[in-house]
């Protein structure tokens, strides 16, 4: 059974996400402000944390990059904050998914599941990524498609095996420039927009199926099965 911390200090907030989540199957833990939530984070090591961002003593942002110095565990951030600036900086500090309150529960729960799909196995290797419709073998420089070979320049490559590390994740531009051209890449925001363009163009498996996300004005997601959802440019 996964376990899930939820940290919030709204106690009707963390009421209604421990019945949904036990509804769901998931062992619930629950804190009621930053620095609570890290104590149990530490003592309990849950498989994934949902945070909200106004908090006492130590906020969701804060919580974030406590967690983020020593695990790699998925954090949810819930706020009532709508802005793409704060969406950004949350994703930037660590946090993996960004939803607004109020929020859908069936949403939420797809977030969850999705965010614990991603999880690796104990034993998994690094070198041969097979994921959705998708086979990356890190050793040859290859990636098939659906069964089909496809030919990616080596920056197009870093950038869909960064994306294949990271499935169903929020990754801001900031994130994903760094993964590809280093702290160089941060003042170089136009090298993402084509290198997205390219890669997209040559991720035509199926039908009407759109495997590269854009979040606008913030990132993008990577569905490694694909999704009928319309994405812009931006």
């Amino acid at each position: 059974m996964k376990r899930i911390l939820v940290v919030d200090d709204e106690r009707q907030i963390t009421r209604m996400l421990r019945a949904s989540l036990q509804s769901s199957g998931y062992e619930v833990l629950v804190a009621n402000n930053g620095a609570e939530g890290f104590t149990r984070f530490e003592n309990d090591r849950p498989d994934l944390i949902i945070t909200d961002l106004a908090m006492p003593e130590m906020d969701g942002l804060e919580l974030t990059q406590a967690v983020r110095r020593v695990s790699e565990t998925p954090i949810i951030v819930l706020s009532v904050r709508d802005t793409d600036a704060m969406k950004v900086k949350a994703l930037d500090e660590g946090a993996d998914d960004y939803l607004t309150k109020p929020f859908s529960t069936p949403e939420l729960l797809a977030r969850v599941r999705a965010h614990l799909r991603r999880i690796p196995d104990d034993g998994a290797t690094e070198t041969h990524i097979e994921l959705g419709d998708f086979v990356i073998d890190t050793d040859t420089h290859t990636t098939q498609l659906s069964g089909t070979a496809i030919h990616l320049t080596p920056k197009e490559f870093d950038l869909l095996l960064y994306f294949a590390r990271n499935p169903e994740r929020v990754l801001t531009h900031k994130v994903l420039l760094r993964a590809v051209w280093g702290p160089a890449g941060d003042d170089q925001p136009e090298y993402l927009r084509v290198l997205i363009a390219q890669l997209r163009k040559k991720l035509t498996g199926k039908p009407g199926v759109v495997y590269i996300q854009s979040e606008p004005w913030v990132g993008y997601r990577f569905n490694p099965s694909g999704s009928e959802a319309s994405f812009t440019d931006s």
